[in-house]
């Protein structure tokens, strides 16, 4: 059916923040280790990061970081902390 997702969906997953995710879409958080995007750019522990993607229930997160500018990386759930309002 044209325009619809099932829950597993990626799509779906990240506009609803749905599945046994820890963080949702949106929330800002600290890579807890340096991480390489897929460009190449290194994103040192301790960056403040926004969620992006959810994938998986949860089990990892695509994270976009302000430095550099747009930087996108899949981080496992494990290597994210969230941060202190």
């Amino acid at each position: 059916m044209k325009g619809s997702h099932s829950p597993t969906d990626p799509i779906s997953v990240v506009r609803h923040g749905e599945g046994g995710s820890q963080f949702r879409n949106l929330d800002s958080v600290l890579v807890t280790i340096p991480v390489t995007t897929d460009d190449g750019d290194a994103i040192p522990a301790g960056t403040k990061s926004t969620i992006v993607g959810i994938w998986r229930d949860g089990a990892a997160y695509e994270v976009e970081s302000a430095q550099p500018l747009g930087a996108l990386v899949t981080v496992a759930v494990d290597d994210l902390a969230p941060v202190s309002p």
